[in-house]
């Protein structure tokens, strides 16, 4: 029986109950909740929209045992109430009361969170552009004030050649059938080989690390907030906005002068780094299938992408991989 078809334990983190959250909920902060209990959709964490007693709405996460130690937990935590404490729109945990913010019971840890309603944009006008770069720049002025101790470097020689590592463990497990390894192999390697020469010497800081439209959240009259900050890590600040573009880099000429005219005012930016789009964008494809083999382990199925392990899917990620290795490669061509 292989990885995937695996029955999988279970344990208090997947089989919370209402009575359960709520009631931990009441015993962290010491007050009275209602009876509102909405689970919200989350691939990873378990995360329920409650409601205490004043009607103020409560957002409670459960982490997933074994994804984040305590120390990494607290080093996403720690920067959400530094941002905080800048007056830079996030949503940080509330004091619990025993002085911290993350709870933790049966082995879970958990945090409270005020809750925040918005609207997403897939879409954005000049003014949303120099906006968001002004955001990312108060952000990476925070960032760059010190490191996390306990979250991933990213950069290829570290967290992608770890997650390449991680992916082709997984074969023996039936992540990937046998015949198709060899090709996939020679391909991730080639990647993480020349894509990372073209970070030595960057700056890396705390970053947001999964920021795209679905992580910005605009709130009428108090702008962009930017939320779960789940995929922290210290890395280079332009990982931070070259999802939001809507094209490549020669696509995005107009974007990417307005982000950076309105991240400037706060940040100075390393324009060398634009280099780094379509390599991050590689790490991104083997970053998200390490994450989808994860939850498959964890779970026995990976909900977010259900052919996940199929031929099909290693056929069609090996081609993206290669698509991109040819990407790169022309990008530094025409840089030459």
């Amino acid at each position: 029986m292989n990885i995937l078809e695996k029955n999988i334990q279970q344990t208090a983190f997947h089989a919370l109950t209402p009575d359960a959250v709520i009631s931990l909920a009441e015993t962290a902060l010491g007050g009275r909740c209602t009876n509102l209990f909405r689970p919200l959709a989350s691939y990873i964490n378990r995360v329920y929209e409650l409601q205490r007693e004043d009607g103020s709405g409560l957002i409670a996460k459960f982490y997933r045992p074994g994804r984040w130690s305590g120390a990494a937990l607290r080093d996403e935590h720690d920067f959400l109430r530094e941002l905080a404490a800048q007056e830079i729109p996030v949503v940080a945990p509330l004091t619990l009361l025993d002085g911290t913010t993350l709870g933790c019971q049966a082995g879970m840890h958990f945090a409270l969170f005020p809750k925040k309603g918005g609207r997403s944009f897939d879409e954005y006008n000049d003014d949303q552009w120099l906006e968001l770069g002004r955001l990312l720049g108060r952000v990476h002025a925070v960032g760059g004030s010190r490191l996390a101790r306990e979250r991933i470097t990213m950069a290829p020689d570290r967290s992608t050649r770890e997650q390449v590592e991680y992916i082709l463990k997984g074969v023996k497990g039936g992540f990937m059938p046998a015949d198709l390894v060899k090709e996939y192999r020679a391909i991730a390697e080639s990647l993480v080989r020349e894509i990372s020469p073209l970070f030595a010497g960057v700056e890396l800081i705390r970053i947001h690390g999964d920021c795209h439209f679905s992580n910005l959240i605009y709130r009428p009259e108090e702008s962009f907030f930017l939320i779960d900050f789940d995929d922290m890590a210290v890395g280079p600040p332009v990982q931070d906005f070259w999802m939001l573009l809507p094209g490549r880099r020669e696509e995005s000429f107009a974007e990417i002068e307005l982000f950076l005219e309105g991240y400037e005012t706060f940040q100075r930016f390393d324009r060398r780094t634009l280099a780094l789009i379509e390599p991050l964008r590689a790490m991104r494809y083997i970053h998200y299938t390490a994450w989808c083999a994860h939850q498959a382990a964890e779970d026995g199925v990976c909900r977010a992408v259900p052919d996940f392990g199929s031929r099909e899917y290693w056929r069609r990620e090996t081609g993206d991989l290669a698509d991109q290795l040819q990407q790169i490669r022309k990008g530094e061509e025409s840089a030459g």
